[in-house]
């Protein structure tokens, strides 16, 4: 289909319900706005889980591909944002899989860690790549994405107890560093 720019500008201006409703029918315009939307912040959460630039893009066309190819199976278009921010961790969750990367799940249920100061955001990404990868994915949905805890656990399937235990300690490390590196200077 020859796409006008009459047509890409009614793509842009419209809801993003609307836009993945025509994209999850194949219109192909359609789904490249949604991927214009939200490229950015899937690349953007991608390089925090990773620590690297290359591999975050790699995941992210994963990410989108497998969006596409899943779209026509979102019942809420609505939900768009969220579940593709779920495919994105378990395109990272499956990287490291893959990568022979492993971790015991903490059994534990703790309270909720407070959030990391964004005056140290030039320093938070080499914290960050200094994380377990699970402690990583869950203090990043938490602090950087804005998810709940509930919502982590909906994401990763990951117990909520788990959850909540790699929140603490992975900011509770991060806190550790900060006030390490602190004192040093």
């Amino acid at each position: 289909m020859i796409q006008t720019r009459d047509s890409r500008a009614q793509l842009a201006a419209a809801a993003e319900a609307t836009v993945v409703r025509l994209a999850a029918l194949g219109d192909d315009a359609a789904f490249a706005e949604l991927v214009r939307r939200r490229q950015s912040a899937i690349r953007s959460l991608l390089r925090r889980l990773s620590g690297e630039s290359a591999l975050a893009d790699d995941l992210a066309q994963q990410t989108f591909m497998s969006a596409w190819s899943q779209l026509a199976k979102l019942r809420q278009p609505a939900a768009f944002g969220g579940w593709l921010r779920q495919i994105a961790v378990n395109a990272w969750l499956a990287h490291l899989r893959r990568e022979g990367t492993v971790w015991v799940p903490l059994p534990e249920e703790l309270e909720i860690a407070d959030a990391v100061e964004p005056a140290v955001a030039l320093d938070m990404e080499q914290l960050l790549a200094r994380l377990k990868p699970a402690e990583r994915v869950c203090v990043v949905l938490a602090h950087v994405e804005g998810l709940s805890h509930a919502e982590i656990a909906a994401a990763t399937n990951w117990p909520l107890g788990t959850v909540k235990s790699h929140v603490l300690r992975g900011s509770a490390r991060l806190r550790q560093w900060l006030g390490d590196s602190g004192e040093s200077s």
